[in-house]
């Protein structure tokens, strides 16, 4: 009897030891890896569900050695920038996350700490454009100058801080979409430069004008990028900068609000004095 107890406890002891040298060398993966890019700013992040592990970063290209950004190795939060370290731009870069518990015995094989992969990434092709910036110039009843300021990427060479049109060159068109007041129908012109005419306006009529970025060599699926605010002009050549349909919205519901407590107020004061008059008139002589 005494025999069996003995075999219960060393059982129960063993499979104790068992589940907790289990928890002890479980290390988590990184989940939900992705990119996050706008403008050539490139930032990979993820998610974990522990506190007390680092994480490493290796990425390569077309090289087969794997390189590292100094700044992602062995670090306890959950993004990288790799912004400077994915060149050339025009690359397809793949990158994994290796992780490591805080205390490391380094008489273990470093590479058994589990790594997590993300989907193959080419910042020249994929990376998000933000909106433009631009202005509308009168020229005539029927003309218009679009002005468009070409955007600043993340990329920095030489202490100068490189536009898009720096990176993409002739890639870098502009996509500029127009409609007249009280139409539904929008045309589209693409300009090659940060520059353009658009012509053959009705002349007194009110035109609205959004520019995007527009790159035809990237995939479909990433050739624009996000739409500006829309500008809209007059009928009689005046342009009403930066006023987007909200803009307008909001004006005419803030008159609307005006107007009715202007009504509110004139029809309280005629109804008190309506009621002030019949009280005196009734009152015993």
């Amino acid at each position: 009897m005494a025999s069996l107890k003995t075999v219960l406890y060393l059982g129960v002891w063993l499979s104790a030891w068992i589940i907790t040298t289990a928890d002890e060398n479980f290390v988590p993966k990184a989940e939900n890896v992705r990119w996050v890019s706008l403008d050539f700013k490139t930032i990979l992040v993820w998610t974990t569900n522990a506190s007390d592990y680092k994480y490493t970063v290796s990425y390569h290209s077309e090289d087969p050695e794997w390189s590292q950004n100094p700044d992602c190795i062995r670090m306890s939060h959950s993004e990288c920038d790799l912004t400077d370290h994915l060149r050339p731009l025009d690359r397809t870069y793949t990158v994994q996350i290796k992780t490591e518990p805080a205390t490391v015995d380094y008489d273990d094989d470093l590479e058994d700490f589990p790594h997590s992969a993300c989907p193959p990434f080419n910042p020249y092709r994929e990376t998000n454009i933000s909106a433009v910036n631009f202005t509308v110039e009168v020229v005539d009843e029927s003309r218009v100058i679009v002005n468009i300021t070409d955007p600043l990427s993340g990329i920095h060479e030489l202490g100068k801080q490189l536009s898009l049109r720096d990176v993409f060159k002739k890639d870098l068109k502009y996509k500029i979409s127009y409609y007249m007041s009280g139409s539904t129908g929008k045309r589209d012109i693409i300009s090659n430069s940060s520059t353009a005419e658009v012509s053959k306006l009705n002349a007194g009529q009110s035109y609205c004008f959004m520019v995007a970025a527009f790159i035809p060599s990237r995939p479909k699926s990433s050739q624009q990028g996000a739409w500006s605010i829309q500008w809209c002009t007059l009928g009689d050549g005046n342009v009403l900068q930066g006023l987007s349909l909200a803009a307008w919205v909001g004006a005419v519901f803030i008159l609307l609000t005006v107007l009715v407590i202007i009504v509110t107020v004139i029809v309280l004061c005629c109804k008190c004095c309506r009621q002030k008059n019949t009280s005196q008139s009734s009152a015993p002589v």
